[in-house]
């Protein structure tokens, strides 16, 4: 199946018309296959306007959500990133392709394995996996430049703000109850910190110690 007249379009009307202007992330976007990341039974539907569901309850999203949050991130070739939810493993390419490193936490292993097995066909070499709750980061490799969340959360827990680095540091997360939330910013700059309440959205719920329960 040939995929470029779609993944133009969605680029042109998905991604540009509504705003996003970061020309490296517009690339990656480009350069990264989303159709690999899908179910087999989805893939005609990869470039679409929409959320698809990748098995285990969860989903890919949006591909001008995974625009936008990447965007707010700032990119920056020296960085690293904490991201909370693998997910299907796509907005861990396009992070990679962005940022110097990329550790990754998944809940579900069987999702993790999956992602990975894509990023290691795709030749993307710096990533680094881990399974378990996400909603506490990874304390032991921080600090983190930027920390990502692909999932919803009540609230920024404290401890992912510890693990960020307070000098230039960004998180970027969907904050808010089960079935609807609002993208937040916050950045750090020389210790001092800035937060922002954007768009509205629909994340699947994260699960954690400072998530959703069950």
């Amino acid at each position: 199946m040939e995929f470029k007249v779609s993944l133009e379009k969605m680029i042109k009307n998905q991604i540009e018309a509504r705003g996003i202007k970061n020309k490296e992330v517009i690339e990656t976007i480009r350069k990264i296959p989303r159709h690999k990341f899908v179910r087999e039974k989805d893939i005609e539907y990869a470039y679409d306007d929409c959320p698809l569901p990748i098995g285990e309850g969860q989903t890919i999203s949006q591909p001008y959500m995974v625009a936008y949050m990447t965007e707010l991130l700032e990119p920056d070739k020296n960085a690293k990133v904490l991201e909370i939810g693998t997910g299907s493993g796509y907005q861990t390419a396009i992070l990679a392709e962005l940022f110097k490193e990329v550790y990754t936490v998944e809940r579900i292993d069987k999702l993790q394995e999956r992602a990975k097995k894509i990023l290691e066909e795709l030749k993307i070499t710096n990533v680094f996996y881990k399974i378990g709750d996400g909603t506490c980061g990874v304390k032991e490799k921080a600090p983190f430049d930027r920390i990502i969340l692909t999932g919803a959360i009540p609230e920024i827990p404290v401890i992912l703000e510890e693990q960020l680095n307070k000098q230039y540091g960004i998180i970027i997360a969907p904050v808010g109850g089960v079935l609807m939330q609002k993208i937040v910013k916050i950045t750090y700059t020389k210790g001092k910190k800035k937060q922002e309440e954007l768009i509205g959205c629909i994340f699947v719920p994260l699960i954690g110690q400072y998530g959703f329960k069950k």
